[in-house]
């Protein structure tokens, strides 16, 4: 089960790296669950219509945004934790991504039967590998 969770991962990123967020509802739950730590918008949401709402109204914040994958560990058997850093450019603010503290992050996902049920976005990869209990 966890080689299967690695992949859906990779394949996630593999899209998010090219800043492809389009096809992003194929792999989530239509329950989700969603937490974000940190950030510009710290916070949660739950169901994919929720998601989906928040994911536009943050992308259209920000030119070129991309999520290229770094890293991957397997926590268990439902849990993946993908090592991120992103890049892009504020719209309004001209701010690059990889100037603000958070470009190097984490997402650790949570998936059963094929579908991401939970997804903790940590904007400070730091904070997540504390939270996790995990080395850097």
């Amino acid at each position: 089960m966890s080689q299967e969770n690695v992949e859906i991962v990779r394949s996630i990123y593999a899209a998010r790296g090219r800043g492809d967020f389009r096809g992003e509802v194929e792999w989530l739950h239509s329950d989700i669950e969603v937490l974000v730590v940190g950030g510009p918008d710290p916070g949660g949401v739950s169901g994919l219509t929720a998601l989906v709402s928040a994911w536009r109204d943050f992308l259209d914040a920000w030119e070129n945004f991309r999520i290229d994958l770094q890293e991957i560990r397997v926590l268990d058997e439902e849990r993946v934790l993908a090592l991120i850093r992103r890049s892009g450019r504020g719209k309004v603010s001209g701010m690059e991504i990889e100037d603000l503290a958070g470009s190097e992050g984490a997402d650790m996902l949570l998936i059963r039967d094929g579908k991401v049920v939970r997804l903790v976005i940590y904007w400070e990869r730091d904070r997540a590998l504390a939270d996790l209990g995990l080395a850097h």
